[in-house]
């Protein structure tokens, strides 16, 4: 059995006296998709943030392609450890965090001009490749402010791919656009799953792509996982009325 990309163990956070992450536990293998979903405030998000540390795990442990790190001191004291962690990891926020001031192609091009050590010409064959694959290599000169919610989004998905991680964090990626873009967001993270095997966590309340693409679904409640499966095992058969609650009021 190979091991999880992504193991997660005895996750705690709180902030101040809110103890939100009550111990979650997870494994993910190479190529999964893994849906989280839950009612807001449940943890989701928090849980999201704590694998790259955005924010610091109260307790517990997050190991990503081998580097594993415990919680329990600030991250100045563990700057370098992160730092490769985080290079594992591509992160597509609710907001779209362009840079406004640079053209779509520098966006793409800035982590890995400033990070990688390629040279400036396969930074940029490689993320104008990535522009292309998100249907967006004819906006390589534009200023984000020029385009549309769904486009930003993709901009920021091909950014995220621009440091070749072994793993995309999606924190409700939909959840800031029209409902007419939806679709272009979405199927761009179909053809990740499922043309190029990426493995991803996805935070979202878009039931019909979890149907269709995922592998597990995670349901959040309360600050833990109270319920996994395979989508066939939530929508028909999960045993849990919170569970059922959830999908009935959002289907």
């Amino acid at each position: 059995m190979t091991e999880p990309l992504v193991r997660v163990a005895g996750l705690h956070k709180s902030f101040g006296s809110l103890e939100v992450l009550k111990g979650v536990d997870l494994e993910i293998g190479a190529g999964e998709v893994v849906v989280v979903f839950g009612r807001s405030g449940s943890g989701k998000s928090t849980f999201l943030r704590c694998i790259n540390f955005l924010e610091d795990p109260t307790m517990g442990t997050i190991e990503v392609a081998g580097i594993k790190i415990a919680a329990g001191s600030p991250t100045r004291f563990r700057r370098k450890q992160i730092q490769s962690l985080r290079k594992t990891c591509g992160m597509v926020f609710q907001q779209f965090n362009l840079f406004p001031h640079m053209s779509v192609l520098d966006n793409v091009m800035e982590a890995p001009r400033r990070i990688s050590g390629d040279s400036a010409k396969d930074v940029k064959d490689h993320a104008m490749a990535l522009l292309a694959d998100v249907g967006l290599a004819d906006k390589a000169a534009e200023y984000p402010i020029r385009l549309s919610g769904g486009q930003q989004q993709r901009v920021a998905i091909a950014r995220a791919l621009a440091m070749k991680p072994q793993v995309m964090l999606f924190d409700e990626p939909t959840s800031a656009l029209d409902p007419e873009l939806i679709h272009e967001v979405l199927s761009v993270m179909r053809s990740l799953a499922k043309d190029h095997s990426t493995t991803m966590i996805v935070v979202t309340h878009e039931m019909g792509f979890a149907r269709e693409v995922a592998s597990r679904m995670c349901f959040f409640h309360e600050g833990v996982i109270l319920e996994q499966g395979t989508p066939e095992m939530m929508f028909d058969g999960s045993r849990l009325p919170e569970t059922q609650r959830f999908l009935n009021a959002v289907m």
